[in-house]
This record gives structure tokens, sequence and C-alpha cells, in this order.
């Protein structure tokens, strides 16, 4: 398995969640839904294969440290838990930074925009990320 294969993974599991938050209404009664609003079954599917494909393809390599985080944002994406979903891939972006910083593997010019890329594309998702909110909270 590659830098490219990983990224390739990853940046499928970031597109299912960034469709999945762009369905989700701007505020989700948690009281009413208190395992969040539920993904469809085929969405669950297509980020459940990815996650099987990677973790196939990362056994036995490098990157066989990753699967947990992975696996854990399957779980937490199966029951409609986004914050749940987004912050173990937000782990794996600093594990392959940090296995790149130790000369662990390679990450070429192109695979290192992707890895931002990515990152901001999970930060986008989180609350708080709003423009409009930019300096809320910090008084006067």
């Amino acid at each position: 398995m590659h830098t490219a294969e990983v990224l390739d993974a990853l940046g499928a599991l970031v597109s299912q969640l960034k469709s999945y938050a762009g369905k989700l209404p701007p505020i989700v009664h948690l009281a009413a839904v208190p395992t969040g609003v539920k993904p469809k079954l085929e969405a669950v599917e297509d980020y459940e294969e990815v996650v099987s494909r990677f973790r196939h393809q990362a056994a036995g390599t490098a990157y066989k440290g990753l699967n947990e985080p992975v696996i854990e944002s399957l779980e937490a994406f199966e029951v409609g838990n986004l914050l749940g979903a987004v912050q173990p891939l937000l782990a794996v972006l600093d594990h392959l930074e940090r296995m790149q910083r130790d000369k662990e593997i390679e990450v070429g010019r192109i695979d290192e925009k992707r890895l931002s890329e990515y990152r901001a594309a999970l930060h986008k998702i989180l609350p708080g990320n709003k423009p409009e909110l930019d300096g809320a909270g910090r008084g006067m």
C-alpha cells in the first residue's frame, strides 16, 4: 500500500462525510434524536466498503496502525455521530504527518496538498467553523 492509496481511501471517506453533513438540518435537537440523524443504508454500505478495502490493503504495511481510527470513524458514521466520525479521520491525518516527519513514509508535493485539503474539509464539517461566527466569544 502506498501513501496515494491511503489518501484515496481517506478522500472517499471525507467525501461521504461532507455529503452526509450537507444533508443534515442546521440544528438537530439531540433530545429528540439522541444518536443524531442516521445516514442512509447505501451511504453506510459505501463507507463500510471503503473501510474494508483500506483494512485489507493496510494489513502488513506501515499503515496498519491506521485501522483502529478508521473503524472508529465507521462505527460513528453508522449511528449518525458526525463528530465521532470526523475526529478519528483527523487523527489519521495527524498520524500520517507524524509518519512523514519521522521518515517512515514518503509524501510527495501532490499528496501533501491532498492531506491539507482533507484536513480543511474535515474542519469545515466541525461546528464553530462558520465565518459569521469569527471572533465570537472573544469579548469586545
